[in-house]
């Protein structure tokens, strides 16, 4: 049973599956709080898409790091310690502020905090230093940053509906990488 248990932790298949799912149900309960406020429309669109993303990488990062300790605990860890944990803090740290900062938009009436906006670009810069293939990941961070900064209804419209396509593709792909089985490697033909 335990054996089960770590080996469902270190999968790296089922932690973006995961972490959307968890993101979708974060963002559905926060809208559902939030339904008879008198919000703004874009205000509550940019909270939602911070939250979405915040809650995905902070997801990620936990179970990052969860997996780094497990393969520590049971000695299969393969690389530098430090390293593994150096990412998942730089990823964790600004996604779980970033998760504070989306709620506190929920709240409050006034334009897209300055920090918001540094830390959406802080993930996705991180997610792109650690490789293009974290693109996907990346994107829908420049989406929120574009969204807070934009001054036009088409461009608030077309932000929106980038990230929307870019999560639900990463949604899609995740499904069918967890229906694969494989590792990451096997996925992509590396191994």
């Amino acid at each position: 049973m335990l054996d089960q248990f770590v080996a469902l932790i270190i999968d790296e298949s089922k932690w973006l599956t995961a972490s959307m799912g968890f993101a979708l149900l974060a963002v559905s309960a926060l809208l559902y709080r939030h339904r008879k406020e008198q919000l703004p429309i874009q205000r509550r669109v940019y909270a939602t898409m911070n939250l979405f993303f915040a809650v995905t990488i902070g997801t990620m990062a936990f179970g990052h790091l969860l997996a780094v300790t497990t393969k520590l605990a049971w000695g299969t860890l393969e690389g530098s310690l430090l390293r593994f944990y150096i990412i998942g803090i730089l990823l964790a740290v600004p996604s779980w502020w970033l998760i504070f900062h989306a709620l506190k938009l929920f709240s409050t009436p006034s334009g897209p905090a300055r920090k918001t906006l540094l830390l959406n670009g802080w993930l996705a810069v991180t997610l792109l230093a650690l490789g293009l293939p974290n693109l996907p990941l990346a994107a829908p961070g420049f989406f929120n940053i574009g969204y807070g900064l934009h001054s036009r209804p088409l461009v608030g419209w077309a932000m929106v509906s980038m990230a929307i396509v870019i999560n639900l593709g990463l949604f899609i792909g995740s499904l069918i990488f967890l229906a694969s089985g494989q590792s990451f490697e096997q996925f992509r033909g590396m191994e």
